[in-house]
């Protein structure tokens, strides 16, 4: 790869990591009981998630990975049961 699409690579990169969602101000936004769509207006699609359906009661995780933290959600019914937020730790 020559300099200039080493530079616009990181370039872009540094511009993905400061448009992140995933900050601790929108996650102390986030209040249970919220919907799964009200939490995705605050913090965007997720990075990544499951669902599971057990006699008619539906849960879902998700995780949306940011630069530097990572939100965990837990929606029973669509709705927020429990929320974590991590700073994942240097290596």
């Amino acid at each position: 790869m020559n300099k200039t699409a080493r530079l616009f690579c990181a370039l872009a990169l540094a511009a993905l990591a400061a448009c992140s969602k995933v900050t601790q101000e929108n996650f102390a936004k986030i209040e249970n009981g919220m919907t799964q769509e009200q939490v995705i207006e605050i913090l965007g699609k997720p990075t990544e998630s499951s669902s599971r359906e057990v006699l008619g009661v539906s849960g879902t995780s998700a995780k949306w990975v940011g630069a530097d933290a990572v939100v965990s959600i837990r929606f029973l019914n669509g709705q927020v049961m429990l929320k974590r937020f991590e700073k994942p730790k240097p290596k």
